[in-house]
């Protein structure tokens, strides 16, 4: 190992290679006033964008959560609560008398629409069509297909067999030697002793008179004159395309010398390094700027603590809170127990109206009809259970058992 080697500084390795390249005092001396300039124009957009996110999360933190919440609090007992208990207390039980009356009106409607348009018509097509139609039409015509049609169909078949058939066989063996002999037997003859040997002629007179001198012209006259044809545009084409190639060199290089050399050249040093420079001062001042900005935020925040927040936090700890507790205490809770104490009351007032109502309706139903007394269907009561050694009837306590512990003991 060199021992004489010097370590790389922290951040050298991840440095790109146009840093690692020798650069001039004068790259120094440029990139150092350019990253100034650019601190200076991004610090404000800095500082406004981190206003602008502290704002927005302070409006969601302290404004849009607790109005969400109280909208929702306010649409679930507007809204919700209200909706819930209609369709529990009124539309349910209005839903259940329209179905029992929909069911007894649809079975009164089937069974007047069966009496007036199934039964007659079933009735007409059992007593009346088939019996008819049965007796009167199916019955004569089997009797008829046995007893007549049967017999003449089997008595036409045998005569077919007998005589239609053998008669035929001879008429058609007849025919077909007459057709034969005046159509076939001519047709033929004409087609082997006259136009087949005049078809060979001919095509003897084609080949020697026609086909040969065309095959001569082409062999010994035509294919020499293609070739040179050929050899002559084959060479016209070469310099064509020699004088072409030497043409695309000239312009290639007359380019590439006066256009691209000179943007290339443009690009690589002067472009190219103008942008990284200007990309790397910008992330740099728009980092220098974050960290500005973050001082100048805890700044104003423990202004804002210190003026505003510590009084406010004081003021509720030693002032709001015991007045909240006396009011909670000495106001709110005696008038939640008062109103608890009036809603038991009104309701333990509606029940024993209730009650008051179904006896006096049970005594003039037998005061009516006499006799004993007639149940009708009610709602379920829960019982009244006694707490654990207390006698007070409590509605909503569970039963209390026949045997208590705590009794014995």
């Amino acid at each position: 190992m060199d021992q004489e080697k010097q370590p790389r500084p922290y951040g050298a390795h991840q440095a790109p290679a146009h840093y690692e390249s020798g650069e001039g005092c004068l790259t120094t001396l440029i990139r150092i006033p350019v990253r100034v300039v650019v601190l200076v124009i991004v610090l404000p957009v800095r500082m406004v964008w981190d206003a602008l996110v502290a704002t927005s999360r302070a409006a969601d933190r302290m404004l849009l959560r607790p109005v969400g919440r109280a909208l929702a609090w306010l649409c679930r007992v507007l809204v919700v609560i209200p909706l819930v208990r209609l369709y529990e207390s009124v539309l349910t039980p209005l839903g259940h008398g329209l179905r029992w009356l929909a069911a007894v009106v649809g079975r009164g409607v089937r069974w007047l629409g069966a009496a007036v348009f199934v039964w007659p018509w079933a009735a007409l097509w059992r007593h009346v069509v088939v019996p008819v139609v049965r007796y009167g039409v199916v019955a004569p015509a089997v009797r008829l297909y046995v007893s007549v049609l049967t017999p003449l169909g089997h008595g036409l078949r045998r005569l077919y067999r007998t005589l239609l058939t053998p008669v035929g066989r001879g008429v058609a063996a007849v025919t077909v030697w007459v057709l034969t002999a005046l159509f076939v037997w001519p047709v033929v003859g004409v087609w082997r002793y006259l136009l087949v040997p005049l078809a060979f002629a001919l095509d003897r007179l084609v080949k020697n008179l026609i086909v040969a001198p065309l095959a001569w012209t082409y062999r010994a006259l035509l294919t020499p004159l293609g070739h040179g044809i050929v050899w002559l545009a084959g060479v016209m084409a070469s310099g064509v395309v020699a004088v072409a190639r030497g043409l695309g060199t000239a312009v290639a290089w007359l380019v590439m010398t006066l256009l691209v050399t000179p943007v290339r050249w443009l690009w690589r040093r002067v472009l190219a390094p103008v942008g990284r420079e200007v990309a790397a001062a910008t992330g740099v001042a728009w980092r220098v700027a974050g960290y500005l900005s973050r001082a100048v935020g805890r700044a104003l925040a423990w202004l804002a603590w210190h003026l505003v927040g510590a009084p406010v936090a004081w003021t509720y700890r030693t002032v709001c809170t015991p007045v909240g507790h006396f009011v909670r205490d000495m106001v709110w809770a005696p008038a939640r127990r008062a109103a608890a104490e009036a809603g038991r009351a009104a309701r333990e007032a509606l029940r024993t109206a209730r009650e008051t109502v179904r006896q006096a309706r049970r005594d003039a139903w037998r005061a009516l009809v006499g006799g004993g007394p007639v149940p009708e269907p009610r709602e379920p009561v829960a019982p009244l259970a006694r707490t654990l050694g207390s006698t007070t009837t409590v509605p909503s306590a569970a039963p209390e058992p026949e045997i208590s512990l705590r009794k014995q003991g």
